[in-house]
């Protein structure tokens, strides 16, 4: 049985929501994010990367930039820059790039489904990371972005967003980078309630993207809990902002990886192993970077040349389905066994580039700081719940979600 509940939104005025609405704090260095917020008093990279307000030498996880964070709110929301709801209320919030569309429930998850694992999880989270979401939250007192979850499937969930999302939205704009940002507010209690049910039918919810933002999110709340001698159960911090998607309404995009060096291999010498450890490897004769279009294949650009690979059928059985993904083969069988990166999130001779920057991108970093790229198949839906289901943990940089969910659209004060 899974929780998600309504909420009072703290949300942009209908006239600033397009001027307000940004991307992901954690899209973006803490320099790019001050080259973004130019000239831009709205942003709410302001509330999110904070920094940006101060002088160029404040250390990011100082005291004052979560200070400065919100007292940057506070000043929006006295100013009438974002205005309070006083009704707790479900939105739909529909995003439409290159001509996909996906339409997800802005509500509140439990932490309590997460501590149970009813909300599943797929990666792994890095300590240093969590502390500053923690320390924002904390210190903000609201879930400033949404947690992107996916469910498997509700006929009853998809007639709602059908019905509710035919009506106004509140907010519709194209944003910069040409994805266009729909938002719908439900038309009554009956309606919440149904919602309330539907999603209290699933088994489970999946986190998408986020997992930082979710367990900082998740332990303020005990945090809170263990502060408040008269906790219910009720109260805010016990929930978590979450825009939760149909599975079959998402899209993966690749991860491809660059490496620095071939470990002391010649091209050729790599190539030839490759033959015979990983997989057929043919030259691509085609126009363009060689996109692989199924699974178990991955391209190779090296010196100049795309190759195509399709990996051995021996290594890609395998009784777990994590071990049966392509970055978990490659990771094996390629990057560890032949080149020597053990450790991908550490190592400092491998680089990730996703899907959105194209393949062009892995071209241009090897004719700048890189002697190889290799471009990934995308994840699947299906393997991404199936890896949750087990209780198994995905390669590091094995899914990118695009679109991005915009932060300071809809905000949760706890």
């Amino acid at each position: 049985m899974i929780t998600v509940k309504p909420f009072f939104a703290l949300r942009p005025s209908k006239e600033l929501a397009h001027k307000c609405a940004a991307l992901p704090y954690d899209v973006m260095s803490s320099r790019e994010a001050r080259e973004m917020v130019k000239g831009d008093p709205y942003t709410f990279l302001r509330v999110d990367r904070a920094e940006v307000n101060l002088p160029l030498d404040t250390d990011i996880y100082s005291d004052i930039v979560y200070q400065t964070a919100k007292a940057t709110l506070d000043k929006m929301e006295n100013d009438g820059v974002y205005i309070n709801d006083t009704e707790r209320k479900y939105y739909f919030y529909r995003q439409i790039m290159n001509g996909h569309s996906q339409t997800g429930i802005v509500g509140c998850a439990s932490i309590d489904d997460y501590l149970e694992n009813r909300i599943k999880k797929h990666e792994f989270t890095r300590a240093d990371k969590e502390i500053d979401r923690i320390r924002h939250v904390d210190t903000v007192s609201a879930h400033t972005g949404p947690i992107f979850l996916t469910y498997k499937d509700s006929s009853v969930l998809d007639e709602i967003i059908e019905k509710q999302t035919q009506g106004a939205p509140i907010y519709d704009f194209v944003a910069e980078d040409g994805v266009r940002h729909t938002v719908w507010t439900t038309d009554g209690e009956n309606t919440d309630k149904m919602i309330e049910n539907a999603f209290s039918s699933l088994d489970a919810l999946y986190i998408a993207d986020g997992h930082h933002r979710c367990a900082s999110a998740v332990k303020v709340g005990l945090k809170r809990r263990e502060e408040n001698k008269n906790h219910t159960g009720n109260e805010e911090y016990n929930f978590f902002l979450s825009v939760i998607f149909p599975s079959k309404s998402l899209a993966i995009l690749d991860y491809n990886r660059l490496l620095k060096d071939l470990n002391g291999y010649s091209a050729r010498e790599l190539l030839s192993i490759i033959q015979e450890k990983v997989g057929d490897v043919c030259e691509f004769d085609g126009e363009g970077p060689y996109k692989p279009t199924q699974k178990h294949t991955v391209g190779i650009y090296l010196e100049g040349k795309w190759y195509a690979v399709k990996f051995h059928k021996e290594i890609c059985k395998a009784e777990k389905a994590v071990d049966r993904l392509d970055c978990a083969i490659l990771q094996k069988h390629l990057l560890s066994a032949i080149l020597g990166i053990d450790d991908p999130r550490s190592d400092k001779r491998i680089d990730f580039a996703g899907g959105i920057r194209g393949l062009e991108y892995l071209e241009k970093r090897c004719q700048e700081d890189m002697k190889m790229a290799i471009s990934m198949y995308p994840t699947s839906l299906d393997d991404l719940m199936a890896v949750a289901d087990n209780g198994d943990v995905m390669p590091p940089k094995s899914t990118w979600f695009e679109p991005k969910l915009r932060s300071g659209l809809l905000i949760h004060k706890i």
